[in-house]
């Protein structure tokens, strides 16, 4: 990889909805050898998608909840039933397995407690969990998605 497409990753991560003319024209290139270097990052998994970012609060989803869990039992069947079952959840968008005091750490954006605890219901008939905390989030500081990009 080198300083263009870097360049290119830059600009895409925060502006997917640019043309490819567009693109070329900021890194100093021509259209194919754009696109090119693009479907390249993309074969590569370097690029895995091109989305659209909503706003949560916008289409009713105003909570944001920080879920950790410790998990009673480490056998790794379990453990694969358990990331299996909190992918299939909506609600949650990032799933982190962790070293330290917690196994799991959740981000989950609902539309008011109530379905929070809908969701918290769900989450503890997965398996049986040792441990279970949730923290709401007050306020969105910095919420970003691009990548720090090195060079």
């Amino acid at each position: 990889m080198d300083a263009i497409d870097r360049k290119i990753l830059q600009i895409v991560q925060t502006d997917g909805s640019l043309s490819i003319a567009a693109i070329a024209a900021k890194v100093g290139l021509s259209q194919t050898p754009c696109w090119k270097r693009i479907q390249k990052l993309e074969a590569e998994g370097v690029i895995r998608r091109r989305i659209a970012l909503l706003d949560p609060a916008k289409i009713g989803l105003g909570i944001t909840v920080f879920v950790t869990v410790e998990v009673g039992e480490h056998a790794h069947e379990k453990l694969d039933r358990f990331a299996k079952a909190l992918s299939a959840m909506d609600e949650v968008l990032d799933i982190y397995r962790m070293a330290g005091d917690v196994d799991y750490l959740l981000k989950v954006v609902v539309a008011d407690t109530k379905s929070f605890d809908a969701f918290y219901k769900r989450l503890i008939e997965t398996l049986p969990l040792k441990k279970v905390t949730s923290r709401f989030a007050l306020e969105s500081i910095k919420a970003e998605t691009a990548l720090p990009i090195p060079v």
